[in-house]
C-alpha cells in the first residue's frame, strides 16, 4: 500500500502526469549534458547512458508501465541506433578527448549539447510513446522518425533563438518607458 505522501505527490489527471513528465525529461537532459562535460573517454558515455536508463526507469513509474531494466537497456540500445547522427556525434566526441588539447576542448563543448539533447528526444519519444498507452515491449523506433526529426529541428530553433537573444545589444532589451 502506498503512503499518504505518495498518493498525495502521484499524478491524479493526464495533464499533470505530462508536466511531472516534461520536467523530469528537462531535469535528467541536464544531468546528461553535465555528465558529457567529464573528461574521461567512453566514462562520459556510460555515465550518459545510465542518466538515460534512470530517466526511463522514472517515466515509467510516472505513467504505470512496468519496467525491467534488461528490457529497458535494449530499447535505449535500439533508440539510440535510430538517432545515429545525434549518438554516434556523441561517440564521436568523447573519443575526441584522447586528442590533446585540441580535442579535449572540441569534446568539452560539443559532448554536453550531444548528450543533452539526445536524452531530451529519447525522453519526449517516451513520454509520447508512454502517454499514448505503450510498454516497453511494444515499443518500435521506427515509429517515432518523424516525431525525432521534429523534435531535433525544435531544439535547434530553440538553440538559435536563445543565442539570437543574448547577442542582442543591452540597450534593445530595456522597457519602453512612457516618461511619466
Amino acid at each position: 500500500m502506498e503512503s499518504a505522501t505518495e498518493m498525495d505527490t502521484a499524478p491524479k489527471t493526464d495533464a499533470e502526469r505530462d508536466e511531472m513528465a516534461e520536467h523530469l525529461v528537462k531535469r535528467f537532459s541536464g544531468w546528461a549534458a553535465a555528465a558529457g562535460v567529464i573528461p574521461l573517454p567512453i566514462v562520459d558515455v556510460v555515465a550518459v547512458g545510465g542518466i538515460q536508463l534512470q530517466m526511463l526507469r522514472k517515466l515509467a513509474a510516472i505513467y504505470g508501465v512496468p519496467f525491467a531494466e534488461d528490457r529497458g537497456k535494449s530499447v535505449l540500445a535500439s533508440l539510440a541506433g535510430s538517432i545515429i547522427p545525434v549518438s554516434a556525434g556523441a561517440g564521436i566526441m568523447s573519443a575526441l578527448k584522447f586528442v590533446p588539447a585540441v580535442g579535449t576542448t572540441l569534446a568539452a563543448f560539443a559532448m554536453p549539447a550531444a548528450s543533452g539533447g539526445a536524452t531530451y528526444i529519447i525522453g519526449k519519444v517516451f513520454i509520447q510513446h508512454f502517454a499514448s498507452g505503450g510498454s516497453l515491449l511494444d515499443f518500435n523506433p521506427g515509429d517515432y522518425r518523424e516525431f525525432i526529426k521534429k523534435q531535433s529541428a525544435r531544439s535547434r530553433t530553440g538553440a538559435t533563438e536563445t543565442r539570437a537573444q543574448f547577442e542582442q545589444p543591452a540597450s534593445s532589451s530595456r522597457p519602453v518607458t512612457s516618461g511619466v
